[in-house]
């Protein structure tokens, strides 16, 4: 069975990947306005998973770390939100961001069950 330690390193490995596969996204859209807007916004929330899953690691305090996680949870549904408005909108086919959809929401699904356990503790 796997550490506490172990499932930490784990997240955020796969965050961090997952940050990497956005910046790659977002690097292939389509050079028009609406494009970037979007593309932005699923950049900034979708890095912004890794880089606050990795401070609430370092929390201080359990206080720090729920409200650490609760940003990250916010953070990964909110990049759902943009990669299906990418979709939605036209500007990228549904088949190309599947993958990194799923993933996308299999964070958010993981982060906010983290979540909600951190503040029921």
């Amino acid at each position: 069975m796997a550490s506490s330690y172990d499932k930490s390193e784990q997240l955020r490995q796969r965050s961090k990947a997952f940050a990497v596969r956005i910046t790659k996204m977002y690097d292939a859209l389509p050079q028009k306005p609406s494009a970037s807007v979007l593309g932005k916004q699923a950049l900034r929330s979708g890095t912004s998973v890794a880089a606050n899953y990795r401070a609430a690691c370092r929390g201080r305090s359990k206080a720090e770390f729920v409200a650490r996680m609760g940003i990250v949870a916010e953070e990964a549904d909110e990049c759902v939100y943009w990669l299906e408005l990418l979709v939605d909108a036209g500007i990228v086919r549904e088949a190309r961001l599947s993958e990194l959809l799923r993933e996308a929401r299999e964070l958010s699904a993981i982060f906010t069950a983290s979540y909600g356990t951190a503040r029921s503790k």
